[in-house]
């Protein structure tokens, strides 16, 4: 695809969509085997940790993983550049990816540190550039629309990296896996290089007006004080919200959030309306990140345990191989609610078998089609099911933008704010998807058909494809020019708040005894913020209107 003919489009976009194709590529190889790493067998090079415990570092690490672009991008703003902050972070990242690879605890730890800190310098400043690349008045209606071509672009990296960790993680192991990850975000920061030319003339920090000049003082503060909180928060007895890390991680945001409150109390009459409208959806979106995000875990889940992921013949290098001798996870309470089915099944002595001595994945399979001992079944590597979601991105943002492109034509395009509230109603409807799977397979008595899983990720995509992207439009229309990248920040302190409560839902999973609640509380909370979205949209339209 062309995007450069007659110059419809900037021609620094397919670097940067290429860029974002890597560091995708890279950080969904590794989020896609994330949660599978630590419930998996140790003798197999997992970690061995149970669902709740794994949810929570899960939810903590892409929580933080998009706390911390409100730094990357003030430090962007006001004293290091795009390009550099680009730079390092991809770099940064591609380490910790790496990392990982070594089979330590400290090396665990150390590595998702690094991750985080690289990220928040990658994420927002990336974006930023795109943005600025529209601002040329030639390219400036197709914003919206070039940050489509971005997404889009970037899900083609997120699609393939899944298939790819399958093979790796099946002829090699974890390792192998991770550093592939890594050299993706290496290939990323190279692509970024390659086309400096084209986003050099872009790169341009704005001088602050006086009064934003203590604003880096107020970021050093804000750490400072963020980091005291954060300890406060770890030492409170008894949990308020279940664990340690999601105590510290609340009480470091309360500091973070008054510093963007702050901004918007300081600006002028002219910008604090488009700050407000912004704080707004920045609000009102956490609950749909809280959602979405749950593909890493209690979809996972899911995928792992409740689909049924048989194929007749081994298809090379995406299946695994599961013996019913093996323990998935030793003494695992829920395996140890025996189904009628097991009792059928006679050890040598002619007394019912055990569910330990199954594998978890067995507990809700047919008793005809379990494996006689010694034999396996060939099931399709549950990461492979994190390539559903970037499959219908890459198919149905063509059919999006020429949806848009037909409405504009007749006058009738919604608002960025009207796409947003739309993309929040069709995303509640994808969790009824699920609630009809869980009644369809008796709350998993049975296997639920894996047409269950992509047609509840067909639905929220068209809703991630109405709101993602218009996000990253909406803050580079309506943030003010020198603090755009702060405000990117802003878009990214949301998702990293959506992605904590999305692993402390996840963290509840095995307490929905009917998991149909589970999916029925995600539809409510997903009702609720389109709800309030419809609410303010007319006045949330007039700013965007006057912007």
């Amino acid at each position: 695809m062309n995007l450069n003919k007659e110059s419809k489009y900037p021609s620094g976009l397919p670097f940067l969509v290429f860029t974002e194709f890597w560091e995708r590529f890279g950080y969904y190889l590794m989020i896609g085997i994330f949660t599978l790493y630590m419930i998996g067998d140790p003798l197999k090079g997992g970690l061995g940790w149970d669902n709740s415990e794994a949810a929570d570092v899960f939810g903590t690490f892409i929580a933080l993983a998009y706390l911390t672009p409100f730094m990357g991008g003030l430090l962007a703003d006001l004293k290091l550049g795009y390009r550099f902050c680009i730079t390092l972070g991809g770099i940064l990242m591609g380490i910790g990816y790496c990392m990982l690879a070594i089979p330590e605890k400290w090396a665990f730890y150390t590595a998702l540190g690094i991750m985080v800190v690289g990220n928040g310098f990658f994420k927002p400043n990336i974006s930023t550039l795109l943005g600025n690349l529209f601002n040329d008045p030639r390219y400036k209606h197709k914003k919206d629309t070039g940050y489509n071509i971005f997404y889009m672009g970037i899900n083609v990296g997120a699609f393939i990296c899944n298939f790819i960790a399958a093979v790796m993680r099946n002829k090699i192991g974890w390792d192998a896996a991770f550093i592939t990850a890594g050299c993706g975000m290496f290939l990323g920061v190279i692509t970024f290089w390659t086309g400096m030319k084209h986003y050099k003339h872009v790169d341009v920090r704005r001088e602050p007006k006086p009064e934003d000049k203590p604003l880096l003082m107020q970021f050093v503060k804000v750490l400072g004080v963020g980091l005291i909180f954060a300890i406060a928060g770890w030492m409170i007895p008894d949990n308020i919200m279940g664990s340690n890390s999601t105590d510290a991680f609340f009480m470091f945001c309360i500091p973070v959030i008054y510093f963007y409150a702050s901004i918007y109390k300081k600006a002028n009459t002219e910008e604090r309306k488009p700050l407000g409208t912004m704080f707004t959806i920045f609000i009102i979106v956490i609950l749909f990140w809280a959602i979405f995000k749950q593909n890493g875990t209690a979809l996972t889940t899911y995928a792992e345990f409740y689909t049924d992921r048989e194929t007749p013949t081994a298809i090379t290098g995406i299946t695994e191989k599961l013996c019913f001798s093996e323990k998935l996870v030793a003494e695992n309470k829920e395996v140890n609610q025996v189904d009628e089915q097991f009792r059928k099944i006679k050890d040598a002595e002619g007394k019912p078998k055990k569910c330990t001595d199954y594998p978890l994945y067995f507990k809700n399979l047919e008793a005809s089609k379990i494996p006689p001992q010694g034999q396996s079944l060939s099931l399709v590597n549950t990461e492979i099911f994190q390539s559903v979601n970037p499959f219908f991105v890459v198919v149905l943002t063509p059919l999006i933008i020429a949806f848009f492109a037909f409405m504009r034509k007749r006058n009738k395009e919604p608002t960025t704010a009207s796409k947003i509230a739309y993309g929040l109603l069709i995303s509640a409807l994808s969790t009824l998807v699920m609630v009809a799977a869980v009644y369809y397979t008796d709350n998993g008595m049975h296997k639920a058909s894996a047409w269950w899983l992509f047609a509840c990720y067909g639905v929220v995509t068209v809703g991630e494809l109405c709101l993602s992207p218009m996000g990253l439009s909406m803050v580079s229309k309506l943030s003010p020019v020198r603090l755009t990248a702060l405000m990117m920040g802003g878009w990214s302190l949301a998702t990293s708040i959506g992605n904590k409560l999305s692993g402390v839902l996840a963290k509840n999973w095995d307490k929905f005894d009917n998991k149909a609640n589970y999916f029925y509380l995600n539809f409510a909370l997903l009702l609720f913020a389109t709800i309030i979205m419809f609410l303010l949209l007319k006045r949330l339209n007039k700013v965007f209107k006057e912007g």
